[in-house]
């Protein structure tokens, strides 16, 4: 067995199936993190990521893959679920070794992977394009924390981009301390600095004075459209889980 060290990201991980190739390597378990020596017998290698190499990769993936397939295998990477990365590279061999194309393949586990991997990634998606509420700064932007499952913020762009089009707003993952910017014309990702006494769930300091306002509108709004008679908490939590709650104001 054979241990490939990456930087996680996917250019890395393309990077990681030349090495493959090349050194004809067989049985390989991918795992992300800085180099470091562990048994003294033990074969690893350092995989420094190498836009050639993984271009020259990509390249091959095209001529075995449809754009849809090469796009579910990157969103796949993004989810960043622990012991996955062995997944996504048996399914790149299988494309690489199968003359046909495998995509629709659901009996091979790796292509069953991938497909339930990329479901759990769009399921995640919706809920943060329905799940995110925005907050109005002082600055006139708008500011919206959360905190999903998996890295779906790159995944958000499109949906948001085209709904709050003439808005400026930030929509920033809590958990990866990473957010996107829209200034009306372009987004780009950001990371921010929150001093001691601030959070990056509650930036209440940098409200603008209607912001009080309009969450208590929202909650009047939900409170009187509530019909008692008709709760089912049990869909109601299937639809909104509750580890989203403090984040929507309508829960808070």
């Amino acid at each position: 067995m054979t241990r490939l060290i990456y930087d996680g990201t996917f250019e890395g991980l393309l990077t990681a199936i030349f090495e493959i190739y090349e050194r004809k390597l067989n049985h390989v378990k991918m795992e992300k993190g800085e180099w470091y020596t562990s048994a003294l017998f033990e074969n690893l290698i350092k995989v420094n990521t190498d836009k050639v190499r993984a271009s020259r990769v990509l390249k091959g993936l095209r001529q075995k893959l449809s754009a849809a397939g090469i796009q579910r295998l990157y969103i796949a990477h993004m989810a960043e679920l622990e012991n996955e990365d062995d997944i996504i590279v048996g399914f790149i061999r299988y494309a690489f070794d199968t003359p046909v194309n495998i995509e629709e393949n659901y009996g091979n586990k790796y292509v069953m992977r991938i497909s339930e991997i990329v479901g759990m990634m769009r399921r995640e998606k919706h809920r943060m394009e329905a799940f995110v509420r925005f907050q109005k700064l002082k600055d006139d932007s708008f500011y919206a924390a959360v905190e999903p499952d998996f890295n779906v913020l790159p995944l958000l762009i499109k949906h948001f981009k085209s709904r709050y089009a003439d808005q400026r707003w930030i929509i920033y993952d809590i958990k990866r301390s990473y957010g996107l910017y829209y200034n009306m014309h372009d987004t780009e990702f950001i990371s921010l600095e929150f001093s001691a006494a601030s959070h990056p769930g509650k930036v209440i300091t940098a409200f603008c004075e209607d912001e009080g306002i309009y969450q208590h509108l929202w909650k009047n709004y939900f409170h009187s459209v509530n019909i008692p008679a008709r709760k089912n908490t049990k869909l109601h939590l299937r639809h909104i889980p509750k580890r989203y709650w403090k984040h929507l104001t309508e829960k808070i």
